[in-house]
């Protein structure tokens, strides 16, 4: 099941006829009036305050999801363009996990994590950082659009770990989406240094002023 967006609202279901067989299709309504008091539902039942670490952390995924999708609309080499998408499709799987409590029925159905998304990650950015010059300095987030975006979204990462490290010292995300969301921003920042360099844009170096001065 893909999901659209993170539901308030408990499903609605609607009756369609495809083939001589009966199905259920989930219709999601944009508006209930469920959440104004200040709650939302989750995947699999219950409900809890909006601010509450769970809903921080999958409302954090869920902005850095849009961050991608930011940089994806803007002039990019190809291959990080769809790189980018694939990304955005795992942390759909990201935020399902996030708001689905584990042990409940709806966690038996939903989408789960792969291993091989971090390894493939970890490949990723060796490949790119084999066609870079090493670093030697801190570099300055900016340059083309691309990267500039990209490099947006590796702080917006940062701060979707922290919440969901947050979230995992209360037992409510597992270990496996810290370790993701961790590669992911390395694999940011170094798709941020491509897309510069690929249109040959050089970073620019942070050079600290020496004290005194």
């Amino acid at each position: 099941m893909k999901y659209c967006k993170f539901p308030e609202p408990a499903p609605v279901f609607r009756w369609t006829v495809s083939e001589s067989h009966r199905y259920k299709v989930r219709v999601m309504k944009i508006y209930t009036k469920t959440g104004d008091a200040g709650e939302t539902g989750l995947f699999g039942g219950g409900r809890v305050r909006k601010d509450s670490v769970r809903v921080d952390a999958y409302g954090e995924v869920d902005e850095l999801n849009a961050s991608l999708g930011l940089a994806r609309s803007l002039p990019i080499p190809q291959e990080l363009g769809e790189l980018l998408l694939k990304l955005q499709e795992q942390l759909f799987t990201v935020g399902a996990v996030l708001a689905t409590p584990a042990g409940t029925k709806a966690s038996e159905h939903i989408p789960t994590l792969e291993p091989e998304w971090v390894a493939s990650m970890e490949q990723a950015i060796d490949s790119f950082e084999a066609e870079l010059s090493p670093m030697t300095h801190f570099i300055l987030p900016g340059g083309s659009q691309a990267a500039a975006a990209l490099h947006l979204a590796r702080t917006v990462c940062r701060r979707a770990e922290r919440h969901v490290v947050a979230a995992m010292r209360e037992g409510e995300a597992p270990q496996s989406v810290v370790t993701f969301l961790n590669r992911l921003s390395d694999l940011l920042f170094v798709m941020a240094r491509v897309a510069n360099h690929r249109v040959g844009i050089e970073d620019v170096k942070w050079i600290p002023e020496k004290p005194g001065k």
